[in-house]
């Protein structure tokens, strides 16, 4: 029997003013993950689901910027939502 996947979530930010490049603002695993994806949901913050972009991003701290060899990767991430908040402002 195939065991269950644990679901993993990590949160960006990114404050312009301050940061070279995004910040992880917040990682964990099972109820953890459940909890982030539950309070993107409640403020309308978009989701992608990035399995290798997750993992990646896991491997940092808290608070730690993202390296510059995942910039692509996270540019990726950032069209999504930039693209995600323009088709929800033109409804």
């Amino acid at each position: 029997m195939p065991q269950k996947k644990i679901k993993q979530a990590v949160a960006l930010k990114y404050d312009k003013q301050n940061d070279d490049a995004p910040r992880v603002a917040a990682k964990g695993k099972g109820q953890v993950a459940e909890k982030i994806i539950e309070l993107a949901k409640k403020h309308d913050i978009p989701i992608k689901d990035d399995p290798d972009l997750i993992a990646l991003l896991s491997s940092l701290e808290i608070n730690e910027e993202i390296p510059s060899e995942i910039y692509v990767a996270v540019a990726e991430l950032l069209a999504f939502v930039y693209s995600a908040n323009t088709g929800k402002a033109s409804r």
